[in-house]
């Protein structure tokens, strides 16, 4: 895990995590007067990870105007069911874990506009589920606007996800992300015409997909497969291989059991013409 003064390991708590947000805002907080109100208001004025969250969402998606009555029902909505965010501590590992930039907790639940569009789907997905579909789109557009990730209430996402960057994400309404992958900027799981039902594709456990990639139709990518930065994919992928091109096509296995964990994005393609060349200037 890449942390700066760090004591976060992959298997703390949520109260845990909450302290150790806690102790990173009170430092913050002594740095500068901006800070120390900002600090204050999105994260030492909450009680729990949770509320924290909500706050954030709030501050970052609603006008002033609006930001009582969408803090009142994303609140409700988290007591009838306090799953909506159970896996926000899996995330905000991810984030810690595969980003070299990221050093601190606090910076994901502040800063990572992945980390929040996942978690604002994590509420409109609720409200979609119990028929409250105005509401649930209308927290998919605000997401879209100001965080330029747009995923559909009705996709299914799994916990321990990453969002890199996330800028130009689109996840489409059939769409089924599973637990700890990882997705770079850019990237679309998205239809392949007009069809109605299952249209989008469906990422397993542990991929990991490229800058600018995209993935069309009802097709499955398979755990621990890897999609190369700038692919399009339009047929299914085999688990553990890794694709590319336009359009993609299987040039190996993957590299490790999750790729998603050891984000390594460079191929080393057999036979391909940097080999033979690196070959010719060694003779």
């Amino acid at each position: 895990m890449h942390t700066e003064n760090s004591m976060i390991n992959v298997g703390f708590t949520e109260r845990q995590l909450w302290s150790h947000i806690l102790a990173e805002a009170e430092k913050a907080a002594g740095e500068d007067d901006f800070l120390r109100e900002l600090m204050a208001d999105w994260i030492m004025l909450h009680g729990t990870l949770p509320e924290a969250i909500i706050g954030r969402i709030v501050s970052t998606i609603s006008p002033g105007h609006l930001s009582p009555s969408l803090l009142e029902t994303l609140r409700s909505l988290l007591n009838e069911n306090h799953s909506i965010l159970a896996s926000a501590v899996f995330d905000i590992t991810a984030a810690l874990e595969r980003d070299p930039a990221t050093t601190r907790a606090l910076h994901v639940v502040l800063h990572a506009k992945g980390f929040l569009g996942i978690q604002i789907h994590r509420f409109s997905h609720e409200l979609w589920r119990v028929g409250r579909r105005e509401l649930a789109l209308y927290l998919q557009g605000s997401a879209s606007r100001a965080l330029q990730v747009d995923i559909h209430p009705a996709a299914r996402l799994g916990v321990g996800l990453f969002f890199d960057h996330a800028t130009g994400i689109v996840i489409g309404e059939t769409s089924v992300v599973d637990d700890n992958v990882a997705l770079m900027q850019n990237v679309t799981l998205g239809g392949n015409g007009k069809d109605t039902g299952e249209r989008h594709p469906k990422v397993r456990e542990g991929v990991l997909v490229g800058a600018g990639a995209t993935i069309l139709g009802n097709i499955e990518v398979g755990a621990s497969a890897r999609i190369g930065a700038g692919s399009v994919v339009l047929k299914p992928v085999a688990p553990g291989t890794t694709v590319a091109g336009v359009p993609a096509r299987a040039i190996g296995k993957a590299v490790s059991i999750e790729p998603s964990r050891a984000m390594d994005h460079v191929f080393a393609l057999q036979g391909d013409r940097r080999t033979h060349l690196a070959e010719r200037i060694q003779r």
